[in-house]
């Protein structure tokens, strides 16, 4: 039997069903239940979520910043990109496969060398749009 103060039926995934005392912010203005329900529908799905969590977790690193801000110049070598970041080779080469796991950079063999470059515009727009940000002064 359904509680004297629920709403309505909600299927499983709706908004839990609040008590009556709870449809208030705290700040003591009415909750518009059906903006929340329009916005609980366009949320993030958790998968998503997480996955995007990994994403920007991945960037967290200033030493994988540091490379792609390199790769958003040119495409370069693992020795080069060494070379520009003051790295090792290995602890570039270990940096390069995390960046390139989730997509970020790519490479193209010539010969027996290997070029990284970004892997695409939405990489590129991404690390430019943040450096910009950080650019501005408030």
């Amino acid at each position: 039997m359904p509680h004297s103060n629920s709403l309505s039926a909600q299927p499983s995934d709706a908004i839990p069903q609040p008590r009556l005392e709870q449809l208030n912010c705290t700040v003591q203005h009415p909750v518009d239940l059906n903006n929340v329900r329009h916005l609980q529908q366009k949320i993030l799905d958790t998968e998503k979520a997480q996955r995007m969590a990994e994403f920007f977790s991945l960037l967290g690193d200033a030493n994988r910043l540091r490379i792609l801000s390199m790769l958003a110049i040119q495409e370069l070598c693992v020795c080069d990109l060494a070379l520009a970041v003051g790295m090792s080779e290995s602890a570039v080469s270990h940096q390069l496969r995390a960046l390139r796991a989730m997509r970020l950079v790519e490479y193209r063999k010539q010969g027996r060398n290997v070029f990284y470059s970004l892997k695409d515009h939405h990489v590129f727009n991404l690390y430019r749009e943040v450096a910009e940000h950080l650019d501005e002064e408030d």
